[in-house]
């Protein structure tokens, strides 16, 4: 069975339409979120569950509720639980559907990274726990050129680069070590308006579905506060908003702004991988989701 993989920016429709192709073609669903393996992150990381029960029947996914909140996940690990459970559903004889919107985690398994598992290192964090976030750029700027400023939004993050790239500098290690996978790649197509109006349409949806509420629930279980922001977008603004550091007005402004500002990034993102040599088909968000599925049928089968 080829793999389906279909892309897009949050807010365009994504599951929905992955869900009913699944329904159509006896398939199931693989995640492509780097937020949605976390459990009881339901309202915030945008599950939307409901959508995985189309015409009364459940439709299977794999790749989300596989952690606990507050513990942390990266593209190596995501690597590995996606080939266990895609193996796992080709065996089968059943249609893989890959569905998200964390551009390079689903590159990552399209393209076969080759990713070290790089542990923890308490004697180098230590060593630079007082340095300031300038100073550890520039330490980082030694191992590697910084393409884009990820590696450096905070210093925890500068921090965890440059003890990645010491342990590949004085350390063998082994990688995750996977074959390239043939996908049909459907891109669902929203302009920038459209995008922007779902987007807010969808927060205040959210906010009223108990967004505060949920991650009230988490902190009152005992994940940290810093736990939660480190995940971005609405747990770190909702977690400020709870702990008092913002006020409601203040967090839905700011969060609204950091949503758009990551579909944008999203978008560039998908759009690079036509640069970097993937064919995706673009639909329309706008076509009804069983036209979607006629056409992605006619161009699969």
């Amino acid at each position: 069975m080829k793999l389906i993989t279909i892309i897009g920016p949050t807010a365009s429709g994504k599951t929905s339409f992955a869900c009913r192709l699944a329904y159509l073609t006896g398939g199931e669903i693989l995640s492509g979120d780097s937020r949605q393996v976390y459990r009881g992150m339901d309202i915030g990381t945008g599950k939307d569950l409901a959508d995985y029960v189309v015409d009364g029947k459940p439709i299977p996914y794999h790749l989300i509720d596989i952690r606990n909140a507050g513990e942390r996940y990266n593209i190596f690990e995501y690597q590995h639980d996606f080939h266990d459970a895609y193996s796992d559903i080709v065996s089968r004889g059943v249609q893989p559907i890959l569905c998200g919107g964390s551009g390079l985690y689903i590159e990552s398994v399209l393209k076969g990274y080759r990713l070290l598992e790089v542990p923890e290192n308490p004697a180098l964090r230590e060593s630079l726990k007082d340095k300031s976030l300038a100073e550890l750029t520039e330490i980082l700027k030694g191992f590697k050129t910084l393409h884009n400023s990820t590696d450096v939004d905070t210093a925890k993050r500068a921090i965890r680069a440059i003890e990645i790239e010491t342990y590949y500098a004085e350390n063998g290690a082994k990688a995750n070590d996977y074959e390239p996978i043939d996908s049909l790649i459907i891109g669902v197509d929203i302009d920038r308006e459209a995008r922007r109006r779902r987007i807010t349409e969808r927060l205040k949806a959210r906010l009223d579905a108990g967004m505060v509420d949920e991650i009230r629930g988490l902190i009152d279980r005992g994940v940290a506060p810093d736990s939660l922001k480190y995940y971005g977008l609405e747990y770190k603004f909702v977690t400020q908003y709870v702990i008092g550091e913002l006020s409601y007005s203040e967090m839905f402004s700011g969060l609204e702004i950091a949503i758009h500002q990551f579909a944008k990034r999203q978008m560039t993102w998908l759009r690079g991988m036509e640069k970097r040599g993937f064919n995706i088909h673009w639909i329309d968000y706008s076509i009804p989701d069983d036209e979607k599925c006629r056409m992605v049928m006619q161009l699969k089968f």
